[in-house]
């Protein structure tokens, strides 16, 4: 019997070398396909971990929130409202007691520009029972207080720095422009006791 085989129709190929390729590639993908998955799994294990450690300090939180409220119910009592009156005055009168004058203008002077200068300042204790500074500053232009917030909000000695108000005030033919800064002070130590505390808003010395 005689077979005619036209190659020119059907062509030879080379299945080992084809599937040998092809496998390669294929294995390649299954490989990087389960460290995907294997990546994925350990992520969302990690952020399992996560939503239940936030759950419990949001429990924490919200436990520390009640016990205050409940704390705070009893202290607005009438028979408890002298006792938190005089808790808050002690509390108030040490804070006082534990500001410096020396330390707060040589922090100042740390962030405080060239062409500006402090009119007055005056430190109180506001709802947080932090020292709240509450200044006026004066200087040839308005950017010159503006510069001032700024230096405040990269220091760690002052937190929250506003520009509450401006005015220009003018005498003797030249222009002042007037400031109102408030800032949180942070002193680096709280001393036990300071000689010449403030026990006055006007900064009087006693």
């Amino acid at each position: 019997m005689r077979l005619d085989i036209n190659l020119a129709t059907r062509p030879y190929e080379d299945a080992r070398k084809f599937w040998g390729r092809w496998g390669l590639g294929v294995g390649l993908v299954g490989i990087l396909t389960l460290l995907l998955l294997s990546f994925t799994v350990n992520e969302w294990r990690n952020a399992g971990k996560d939503r239940q450690e936030i759950a419990g300090l949001q429990a924490q939180i919200a436990e520390r929130d009640r016990e205050r409220t409940q704390d705070q119910a009893v202290l607005d009592q009438p028979a408890n409202r002298s006792t938190r009156d005089q808790s808050q005055f002690v509390n108030g009168l040490i804070q006082r007691k534990s500001f410096s004058w020396t330390r707060v203008f040589e922090d100042l002077e740390q962030v405080m520009p060239p062409n500006l200068h402090v009119v007055s300042l005056r430190p109180e204790l506001n709802e947080q029972n932090q020292i709240q500074l509450d200044m006026k500053v004066a200087g040839d232009n308005r950017s010159a207080s503006i510069e001032l917030v700024h230096r405040m909000e990269g220091s760690k000695h002052f937190q929250g720095a506003q520009l509450m108000s401006e005015s220009q005030e003018g005498g003797n033919g030249s222009n002042v422009v007037v400031a109102s800064v408030i800032a949180i002070y942070v002193p680096d130590v709280v001393p036990d006791v300071v000689p010449g505390a403030v026990d006055s808003a006007d900064g009087s010395n006693k």
